[in-house]
């Protein structure tokens, strides 16, 4: 589709996800999660996923619900830390996952948005990371081939788009999300607002990447772990 499609429910907007699909997921935490979209997925019920993100949310919100239904079978993420459920699943054998250092994860996913099969980092070298891995010196130091990811969807969360798909991310909520719309082959984005008068000068991504467009209200915005000042 060429151009983005707005449509009004989010649960049409997920129908065609089947099991074993791979997803690319926007968010950091839970900022800039595409809240109502994994919450339709729940509702469908689609399994065995692979989900590539960041994190995998909290116990109860975020990617957090699908892995509580049991739908993902594998991880593909670099912070784990916030999610009891998740421990749980990966010691007992029920979750793959494949830990990726974090810049490295937002390369991979970038690389397969810009059609880039794969590129050679030093991060990661001589550590578990590595192996398997091509190792390859460039000017007296070791590298190791990551691969470009690919999702069969993308699912990202922006602040505002137009009715082509534009879309303009909010701050810190940018996060992932534009790397996560470039790579998947059908990506599919919430917004808080549609406006037509976007400046052109202001989009973070482009139209081109998004094929079906919803607007969501009433965010929650939660915050994954509260730190406050005591004075």
């Amino acid at each position: 589709m060429g151009r983005a499609k707005l449509m009004e429910s989010f649960n049409q907007a997920v129908e065609y996800i089947q099991d074993g699909a791979t997803l690319i997921v926007g968010g950091f935490g839970l900022c800039g999660i595409p809240e109502y979209l994994i919450q339709a997925l729940r509702e469908k019920g689609t399994k065995d996923l692979t989900i590539v993100s960041n994190n995998c949310g909290v116990d109860d919100w975020g990617l957090g619900l699908l892995l509580a239904n049991k739908q993902i079978k594998k991880m593909i993420s670099s912070y784990v830390g916030e999610n009891k459920i998740f421990a749980e699943q990966y010691l007992s054998g029920e979750l793959e996952v494949e830990l990726v250092p974090q810049g490295t994860l937002a390369e991979r996913i970038r690389a397969g948005g810009a059609g880039i099969p794969g590129f050679y980092t030093a991060t990661g070298v001589g550590t578990p990371i590595a192996e398997g891995k091509e190792h390859k010196e460039f000017n007296g130091r070791t590298y190791i081939l990551e691969e470009g990811i690919v999702g069969d969807f993308a699912l990202i969360k922006a602040w505002k788009a137009d009715q082509k798909g534009n879309l303009v991310y909010c701050k810190t909520a940018r996060n992932f999300n534009p790397v996560a719309a470039m790579a998947g082959k059908v990506t599919i984005a919430e917004v808080e607002e549609v406006d037509d008068n976007l400046n052109p000068d202001y989009i973070h991504t482009p139209g081109v990447y998004v094929q079906r467009l919803l607007q969501g209200a009433a965010y929650s915005k939660r915050i994954e772990r509260l730190t406050v000042n005591s004075h």
